[in-house]
């Protein structure tokens, strides 16, 4: 089942607006560091530079959800990967499809960019995402495994 009239599109810097109230609960729900300046400043900067491309998803012109992608490049393949990096539906539109619809967006979008793949962090804290992202055509990388190293800030 689809949410009624959901408008998916590239989001542009005149969406901020819309899209912090959203981006600041996801980073709230991931992170546990909800911070509305600091996600205003980093999601406008996405958004100006145009160093990301997030798509938003509207209900009866209601921001609803959002996907972000960073650009990454294969050297092995001299072609463009997507990482998927953020994927928030609000919770009231949860459950009928809008996260598939936005996922299936974003699978458009990169063979619209001749990518060769798209790139998606799995926390372990949220075991069902697995399955999700599996329907749609997501499956563990038979060669590489992640490794991180982190710094503070």
């Amino acid at each position: 089942m689809q949410p009624v009239g959901a408008q998916i599109r590239l989001a542009a810097p005149g969406d901020l607006a819309a899209l912090l109230p959203l981006f600041d609960a996801y980073r709230a729900f991931f992170a546990g560091n909800a911070d509305t300046a600091r996600s205003e400043r980093f999601l406008g900067d996405r958004l100006s530079a145009g160093d990301s491309a997030l798509f938003l998803a509207e209900v009866a012109d209601a921001a609803e959800g959002f996907v972000q992608l960073y650009p990454l490049w294969s050297s092995w393949y001299c072609r463009r990967i997507w990482f998927l990096s953020d994927l928030y539906v609000r919770e009231r539109s949860r459950r009928h499809g809008l996260g598939r619809q936005l996922v299936e967006r974003v699978i458009d979008y990169a063979q619209e960019t001749n990518a060769s793949s798209i790139m998606v962090e799995l926390p372990l804290r949220e075991p069902h995402l697995e399955q999700f992202y599996g329907k749609l055509g997501f499956q563990r990388d038979p060669v590489f495994h992640l490794a991180r190293r982190s710094f503070a800030g």
